[in-house]
């Protein structure tokens, strides 16, 4: 797999996600991604009970451990790549959680708009 340009929303270089847990399509900690990442899962995001939950509801349990994937489960404060359209998703049902821009890979811009990012950005430092 050729991972992509790592290139942030902000047009500089794509800064880690989380470490602790693993997070990124690749699990190297950034939210890279490539051709074959069909959930762009390029949206840092740090993760809310509320978010946690609802994503659950919606079928995608991030909060169970999964020992055999070596997946611990995602607790509130945790960082995590989110597929851009469940982000997007998440913001429609007015339940997204705080995104990290830096940590943001550029390609979330082909589903998620910027202006939705920075209204969502977790850092005011960041807008």
């Amino acid at each position: 797999m050729q991972m992509y340009e790592a290139v942030n929303v902000l047009g500089g270089t794509l800064q880690p996600c989380s470490l602790r847990p693993r997070a990124g399509f690749f699990r190297d900690g950034s939210c890279n991604t490539c051709w074959e990442d069909s959930g762009s899962h390029t949206v840092c995001a740090i993760m809310t009970a509320e978010f946690l939950a609802w994503s659950k509801y919606v079928g995608n349990d991030l909060s169970t451990p999964r020992p055999f994937h070596d997946f611990p489960g995602l607790k509130p404060g945790d960082r995590w790549c989110l597929c851009a359209s469940r982000f997007l998703e998440a913001v429609e049902e007015g339940c997204a959680p705080k995104v990290m821009l830096a940590s943001t890979h550029r390609d979330a811009l082909g589903i998620v708009p910027m202006a939705v990012l920075v209204a969502n950005a977790a850092e005011s430092k960041e807008r």
